[in-house]
């Protein structure tokens, strides 16, 4: 078990955990994930490290409430235990010196372009930060990406705080501003395949992190399986961070949309019964 040593509410229904877990503090590295369960009878989801300190032992997490599993975490506070916790998972960001670097975080994501940033920064590289959400109260952690960016573009959808648009509209500015070495992406699925087709007329490697289901991070469960570049690969072991020109997202859109009660019934009338979870 894993004991929370501190909870704060970051908006409305985003919440960041600082948890003791020294083993994973100690070798986790940008872009790597953990997958844990609540409680004893709940399910595993995955969760990105924001943040990690080896001198405590501990890790942070940020998430969003958006069902069963992320309402029972949010009910926990500080002093409460996480029945138990997986991780390092995945493959670490590949961190060097690129040169112009734009990170890219929508929504929550931001919270996983923060640790990305940070790491791109101590390599020395030249950072922008675009990140946006859909109003004010969804944006997280703008400070601690503007202490570590060169510089920043903030974009909500109805203009409740600083500039209105989407957040490829900042990245359209930038990419037209100067030479860019290196584009990284994290956010909702459309929001990553909008930014993908923007850099592709101007030649810039783009990485995306990717949010598939997973269920057990290891590679065996086949859920979170995607296909890149025309070959399947699995997020949890393969990713989660991959080649945006080379994603399918037409199949990635699917495979997310498949396991939501409505949409699954529409699946099984045109498909058949679906086989078992990631089949």
């Amino acid at each position: 078990m894993a004991e929370i040593l501190k909870k704060k509410r970051l908006s409305g229904d985003i919440f960041m955990m600082k948890i003791n877990a020294p083993i994973i503090a100690e070798k986790r590295k940008a872009g790597q994930f953990i997958i844990l369960r609540a409680s004893e009878k709940g399910e595993r989801i995955p969760l990105t490290i924001v943040d990690s300190d080896p001198a405590d032992g501990s890790i942070t997490i940020v998430f969003q409430v958006v069902g069963f599993t992320t309402s029972v975490l949010a009910g926990l506070e500080a002093g409460q235990h996480i029945m138990d916790i997986a991780g390092p998972l995945g493959q670490p960001t590949h961190i060097e010196h690129f040169g112009r670097v734009l990170v890219v975080g929508g929504g929550v994501g931001i919270a996983v372009a923060y640790p990305i940033a940070k790491a791109m920064k101590k390599a020395g590289n030249t950072v922008t930060s675009i990140i946006g959400a859909r109003n004010k109260d969804l944006l997280v952690l703008e400070e601690k990406l503007a202490a570590i960016s060169d510089a920043m573009i903030v974009m909500t959808d109805d203009g409740s705080y600083k500039r209105k648009g989407l957040v490829t509209e900042g990245l359209k500015e930038a990419l037209d501003a100067e030479k860019v070495d290196l584009v990284i992406a994290i956010g909702p699925v459309p929001m990553m395949r909008a930014v993908s087709e923007l850099t592709r007329p101007y030649n810039v490697k783009t990485v995306v992190s990717l949010n598939p289901i997973m269920v057990d991070g290891t590679g065996m469960c086949g859920a979170c399986r995607v296909l890149v570049g025309g070959v399947t690969r699995f997020a949890c072991v393969d990713g989660p961070e991959f080649d945006g020109h080379e994603v399918d997202f037409d199949d990635l859109t699917m495979r997310l949309r498949a396991y939501k009660p409505q949409e699954l019934q529409a699946y099984k009338q045109i498909q058949g019964t679906p086989r078992v979870r990631g089949a």
